[in-house]
């Protein structure tokens, strides 16, 4: 009996690890859109939008705005896509299962690969459902590998916080592709290697994924769908000192696999500390979350805060906030839904949220059209908006933890002793009325 239960273990441990390489390959690849849009122009795709113009001093340049706002168009639809079709995602997942639900999703996300690697520039509208394909693939992807958590009860926020920091790591595979082009390979080499390796991964589904019998935010978009102009607005249009920015972006994101474990940690380890004082199991759900909820929100403003100021040395900085904000955001959010709610809703409700911020996703491609073409590529002034609406986030936590008051609230009153009246036992009938002298 003892090498069976061995045997589960180990087959625990190794969906684990090969769900980390899953997520860490193929879930959120298009945050790395700007090593990929690199090398989209270099290629000459959608170059005929670039245009000869005269500058205020009669000086002639190419203005390549339109360009710009192509790229822009095609990573924001992919990631509206990814948002609000979420929703049917976790639908189609609490009601067909694992299998099914990873099939879709990568034959959707092999899809993407292959369109893409089949693209040239005379057709570069290719791009728009080759990137859309990769997106809804890779979020699904995500929605089943969390179930996973489930396997480690005790360390359930853990391994989703582990699996979303893969999930914004991933952006390095489009860095890695940037590199092998500067090193002589294709792109559409690179996206054939992704196609064969998603299929390839397939496998996993099938050998290791347990059957388990459960039904299973702007200024970031902002910043992904607009970071290659921001850069060459930012280093006055020095090829060189945009390639390197991009590179440390890549780079950065490979941080959010380290990051987003420790917003499991607190998680875990702060509701173990209040069960362990004589808190109630919601109670201690609901208060764990409130502390990763407002680091969270801190972190979203303070990275709108430096995106904002327009130094090029600073962005070092936003980069690491970036990926901080990312890692505990989308972590954190899955983590607070299965602690928070029944887990047979995990992939509605995980649903509904993507399809919430998908409203707000819509006023990305606006966004960027008034800065090219009002505010003459200056972002400041949305930047600035973007700061004040993220002071919204705060909201979160303080309503978390003006339910877990209520409920610690409701808990002290119905377990605190009645008021003693020390003369209902004490026997002394003094001030008790007598019976009348001859009284039967």
């Amino acid at each position: 009996m003892l090498w069976l239960l061995r045997g589960v273990r180990l087959r625990y441990w190794l969906t684990l690890a090969t769900g980390l390489v899953e997520c860490l390959f193929f879930t959120g690849v298009i945050y790395g859109w700007a090593s990929v849009v690199f090398i989209l122009k270099d290629s000459g795709y959608f170059s005929d939008q670039c245009v000869d113009a005269t500058g205020p001093n009669g000086t002639q340049y190419m203005d390549c705005s339109k360009q710009d706002e192509l790229f822009s168009l095609v990573f924001t639809i992919a990631a509206f896509l990814q948002s609000g079709l979420s929703l049917l995602n976790g639908f189609f997942f609490d009601h067909f299962g694992t299998m099914a639900s990873r099939l879709l999703a990568i034959i959707l996300y092999t899809t993407g690969t292959l369109l893409i690697a089949f693209s040239h520039p005379e057709i570069s509208n290719i791009l728009f459902p080759g990137l859309a394909c990769i997106a809804v693939g890779s979020d699904m992807l995500l929605l089943t590998n969390m179930q996973v958590g489930n396997l480690f009860d005790t360390h359930r926020s853990t391994v989703i916080t582990l699996y979303s920091g893969a999930y914004s790591s991933s952006a390095l595979i489009f860095l890695i592709i940037k590199v092998a082009f500067e090193k002589g390979i294709s792109l559409q080499h690179a996206f054939f290697f992704l196609s064969a390796f998603s299929i390839i991964h397939l496998m996993r589904t099938f050998i290791l994924m347990p059957k388990m019998h459960i039904p299973y935010p702007l200024p970031e978009g902002y910043t992904y769908g607009t970071l290659n102009p921001m850069l060459t607005l930012l280093a006055h249009g020095d090829t060189a000192q945009v390639s390197h920015y991009t590179n440390v972006f890549a780079y950065t994101q490979l941080g959010g696999i380290l990051c987003a474990p420790l917003n499991g940690l607190i998680i875990d380890s702060y509701k173990a500390k209040l069960q362990a004082e004589g808190e109630t199991v919601e109670e201690s759900n609901l208060r764990s979350v409130v502390l990763s909820l407002f680091l969270t929100a801190l972190q979203c403003l303070l990275f709108s805060i430096c995106a904002t100021i327009p130094v090029l040395q600073l962005q070092y900085l936003t980069f690491v906030l970036q990926v901080l904000n990312r890692a505990f955001s989308i972590g954190g959010n899955a983590a607070f839904i299965s602690i928070a709610f029944p887990v047979c809703h995990f992939g509605k409700l995980v649903g509904v949220v993507n399809a919430t911020v998908t409203v707000v996703l819509l006023l990305l491609f606006p966004c960027i059209i008034l800065v090219n073409d009002v505010l003459d590529g200056d972002p400041l002034y949305i930047n600035i908006a973007l700061c004040i609406l993220c002071l919204a986030t705060f909201i979160h936590p303080a309503y978390v933890y003006s339910r877990w008051s209520r409920l610690a609230n409701q808990r002290r009153r119905s377990t605190q002793p009645p008021p003693n009246d020390e003369n209902a036992f004490s026997g002394d009938n003094e001030d008790q009325p007598q019976d009348a002298p001859g009284s039967s």
